[in-house]
């Protein structure tokens, strides 16, 4: 039986902040987070939800059920560059007229207009799939499935302003830094309030702990997820509001666990490396303990291929060059 969709809803966690909870297409991860934050002359918006049919009477269903409404949006600001995060950027801006404040996004290539960014995308993970040993069929039925999939992103435009190191932003509830966190991908940032402890996380730490990494834009983007744990760790958050699932306390905990479940990958991939030269896709039943699937495959090799990256950084594992390319100890 197919699951029901979700419908967005809106609660509020503290007074002036408000957690809208917006649904998504995909059945492992059924919604994903907005946050609206009181401001003197309106509210700024945290992340956008994804675009498809309905998705912004989505939103606004949401903001309704607390007494926000749309038109109040006075400052967009998104944690990072995944469709889920930032595909509905443009509209809100075309409607309200806001500013848009985002990370500069090396994920994206250089032609990203006119649809350029899917179809660079999808070829790069078809490359990525061959070098890797993905069998052949299983690449022509991603290619097929995905050859008139949206990309989730209504239209791609360019933030206002970068969100960097050193911007701020002034709600009632105080100022917001922003704190680069890449790793999960290369955009992400969180966004801290000192005084209450308050940590907007994004995708970068969960409350329930789960890894994903942009593979292929960045040397070692799992080097880049720990030490970006170590920057947030520093923070002490007492609250962290992320982009999946609810509000949780215990920041420390849930960035330690992240640390223990990276380790334990790395572990298991050390050891099946010395059974001798594995493609990534052989690689990946040995850390998962699952074969790649059409559900899981993209997710499953983009976070292997990410852990052998690092392991070669470390020069604890070498590329075998070949077709498919394969790895070793």
């Amino acid at each position: 039986m197919a699951r029901q969709r979700e419908l967005g809803r809106g609660e509020r966690v503290l007074p002036g902040l408000w957690r809208l909870r917006l649904p998504l297409p995909w059945p492992p991860v059924p919604h994903c987070n907005a946050w609206a934050i009181a401001a003197s002359d309106g509210i700024v918006l945290v992340d956008t939800g994804m675009h498809e049919p309905g998705s912004m009477a989505q939103l606004e269903r949401a903001m309704d059920q607390v007494g926000l409404q749309l038109d109040q949006v006075r400052l967009l600001v998104c944690t990072h560059a995944h469709s889920d995060h930032w595909g509905q950027a443009a509209p809100i801006r075309d409607r309200t007229g806001c500013q848009f404040w985002m990370h500069r996004r090396p994920e994206l290539p250089d032609d990203a207009n006119g649809g350029g960014e899917r179809r660079s995308a999808i070829a790069r993970r078809i490359e990525i799939g061959r070098q890797s040993g993905v069998p052949e069929a299983a690449i022509d039925a991603f290619v097929e499935r995905t050859k008139d999939m949206p990309s989730g992103v209504a239209r791609e435009i360019e933030p206002d302003l970068e969100l960097v190191p050193g911007v701020e932003i002034e709600t009632e509830l105080g100022t917001w830094t922003v704190h680069e966190t890449p790793g999960h991908t290369p955009s992400h940032v969180c966004l801290f309030q000192a005084e209450r402890r308050l940590l907007i996380s994004g995708d970068h730490v969960l409350g329930r702990i789960s890894l994903f990494f942009d593979y292929g834009y960045t040397p070692d983007p799992v080097a880049e997820f720990l030490t970006s744990l170590d920057r947030v760790d520093r923070l002490d958050a007492r609250l962290a509001l992320s982009g999946h699932g609810k509000p949780f306390v215990d920041v420390h905990g849930h960035i330690e666990g992240n640390r223990k479940l990276v380790h334990k990958r790395l572990q298991s991939l050390s050891e099946a490396l010395e059974k001798g030269p594995l493609s990534a896709f052989e690689l990946v039943p040995h850390v998962y303990g699952a074969e790649i699937s059409q559900q899981n495959g993209q997710w499953l090799l983009s976070k292997t291929l990410s852990y052998l990256t690092h392991l070669q950084a470390l020069g604890q594992a070498q590329l075998v060059a070949g077709e498919p390319e394969r790895w070793t100890a």
